[in-house]
């Protein structure tokens, strides 16, 4: 089972990379970064975690792994978290509450459409969170002078 995940999710987040005219040495790191966060959200849910908490660590892990990249092969870091968040958007569910919606079934269309919403506030939170950690790092990196 995991094995189709992680080719699966490579593939989506090198690809994503391709469409997003990343540049070519970077789509290896576009597709790792996108696996390990697909990987990790799919384990943490397997061990119970909610799916919410599974977003925002995933979020945050591939942020933080992005950071890595971007300082390690000196691009934007937007190239590879862009690309690393692509297989945890909600567009199943987004697409599923529109089709019910469409459908005339609006509590499903409603109850759909709030986990989707929710879903995308805690990918946003976990990339949130990773600013914050890295601003944090940083800091405690750079010397401090006195005057």
């Amino acid at each position: 089972m995991y094995i189709e995940q992680i080719v699966t999710s490579f593939i989506a987040s090198a690809a994503f990379g391709m469409i997003f005219n990343c540049p070519k040495k970077a789509l290896i790191q576009c597709g790792l970064a996108g696996m390990v966060g697909w990987v990790l959200y799919i384990w943490l849910q397997d061990i119970g975690v909610q799916r919410l908490t599974a977003t925002v660590v995933a979020a945050y892990c591939v942020t933080m792994i992005s950071y890595i990249f971007a300082k390690t092969y000196r691009t934007p870091i937007i190239v590879f978290s862009v690309s690393g968040i692509i297989p945890l958007v909600p567009g199943g569910l987004a697409y599923d509450a529109m089709r019910n919606a469409v459908e005339n079934q609006y509590n499903e269309a409603v109850q759909s459409g709030a986990e989707a919403f929710m879903m995308s506030g805690a990918i946003a939170l976990g990339l949130l969170l990773s600013e914050v950690t890295n601003q944090v790092i940083r800091k405690m990196r750079l010397p401090r002078y006195r005057e």
